[in-house]
């Protein structure tokens, strides 16, 4: 397509975007409660016991770590004329989200040449011009950085899937969202809540194993596929979703019928996030847990404060300074690009598979030194190291094809002693900051 006429096309998406909104948070009715099978629990084949998937919004690899040492980052981009431009450096505060759905990440990703991300709307509806082209101070981001540098970095972690927020998150329990053998699930519903608490009428969009998207073709957001939830539940591995609202923007398990209707929506659904810290304290870590963060800090574009770092660094200093360290690995990804520049176009698997580089650092005292990962991961990766933990076999999404993250870990190595991460507000100032009652993401 030519610039223009694509700009166009992507200009009216980002209006339909901006009229379709989010609606608020409705009330949740109770599930009935079903007993649960009395199984042994799997025991793990490793020394991790924990893992805790921490996952913050809409950042590119590039936009974190363009300068690390040793990664594969880019301090210039090339826009849709070809020609060459420097990357900003910026401060974390981005006030202006960039569209990143399907049609986004196709644009963006131009059959390889990753040159149209200048073209892209933001979400005012006008290009993004060279917002897209920038990258974040890193003393900003220190406590990832520090991360990174004492434990392990991916540099070649991909989206399972080129999409939004929704997207992503199902990928991040699911490993993908095909629901039959034709087609999968792309972009955010048409309304919000993005789940089996939608309103009536909500559809979501289609996309073909050859990338054609079948736009609001699809079903009402309650789907039946297998999620790690199952798999766990299957082996009485216990496990939790630390969210804000249960029927929140990012609250993957709300699409999942199965999860929406049964006995572990009340017993498997941690409302708040900051729950985690009871339960870090209290001895009540399960062994796999997701952390959603709350807009303040989810490091989301858009957003008029950031206090993401904080957040994740108090999150890893709560596992790192109790017992639960010696035998816990934590994933820290970020679960889309958000419009924003990345140089390294990613593999092509159908399905709009795969998506763009997004950071993700992987802590434990087994995790190897200062090391950048150079393999190839995406979200099935954290997925498969979890199922070969515990033996649970396979989801048969995108876990069957990617590469564990357990080639990161070196488990004959004496576990490392944790060493807290500055951060500059503390666990009280996350626990007793109000919930935000207004709109979330709409991508």
């Amino acid at each position: 397509m030519k610039p223009l006429g694509r700009l166009a096309a992507l200009c009216s998406l980002a209006l339909a975007v901006m009229a379709a909104g989010c609606s608020g948070v409705p009330a949740v009715s109770p599930a009935p409660a079903q007993p649960q099978a009395a199984v042994a629990p799997a025991t793990a084949s490793t020394k991790i016991q924990h893992v805790v998937i921490v996952i913050q919004e809409n950042r590119s690899f590039d936009n974190f770590f363009a300068t690390f040492p040793g990664a594969d980052g880019a301090t210039e981009g090339t826009i849709h004329t070809g020609a060459r431009v420097k990357l900003a450096e910026v401060n974390l505060v981005m006030k202006t989200d960039i569209l990143h759905g399907y049609a986004p990440y196709v644009n963006d990703y131009d059959r390889g040449r990753m040159d149209g991300f200048d073209v892209t709307p933001a979400v005012t509806g006008k290009p993004a011009g060279l917002l897209a082209y920038q990258y974040v101070y890193p003393q900003q981001i220190a406590a990832y950085w520090t991360l990174a540098r004492r434990y392990v970095l991916a540099d070649h972690l991909f989206m399972t899937t080129g999409s939004d927020s929704f997207i992503a998150h199902q990928d991040l329990i699911a490993g993908g969202t095909q629901i039959d053998p034709a087609s999968a699930v792309i972009n955010a519903p048409s309304q919000a809540p993005w789940g089996c608490d939608a309103p009536a009428g909500t559809v979501t969009s289609l996309v073909r194993r050859n990338g054609m998207p079948l736009w609001q073709k699809g079903p009402f957001p309650c789907f039946s596929y297998p999620t790690l939830g199952a798999l766990l539940n299957g082996k009485n591995i216990p496990w939790r979703y630390y969210v804000q609202y249960p029927t929140y923007s990012w609250s993957a398990f709300d699409a999942i019928k199965a999860i929406r209707y049964g006995a572990r929506w009340r017993t498997n659904i941690s409302t708040p996030q900051t729950t985690i810290f009871k339960d870090v304290t209290n001895g009540a870590l399960p062994a796999v847990s997701w952390v959603i963060p709350a807009p303040d800090y989810s490091d989301h574009p858009g957003e008029p404060r950031d206090y993401g770092p904080d957040w994740v660094g108090n999150v890893v200093n709560a596992i790192g300074e109790s017992p639960y360290w010696k035998s816990t690995a934590i994933v820290i990804v970020w679960d889309d690009w958000g419009g924003l520049y990345d140089h390294v176009a990613p593999p092509q698997y159908g399905f709009g598979e795969l998506g763009f580089r997004v950071p993700a650092i992987i802590v434990s005292p087994y995790a190897r030194r200062g090391y950048v990962a150079h393999e190839q991961f995406e979200f099935g990766s954290i997925l498969r190291f979890i199922e070969d933990n515990w033996s649970l076999g396979r989801l048969g999404s995108s876990d069957v094809r990617a590469n564990s993250i357990g080639s990161v870990f070196n488990f004959r190595q004496t576990p490392r002693r944790y060493v807290p991460v500055k951060v500059g507000h503390s666990r009280a100032f996350f626990i007793s900051m109000p919930p935000s009652n207004r709109p979330l993401d709409s991508q």
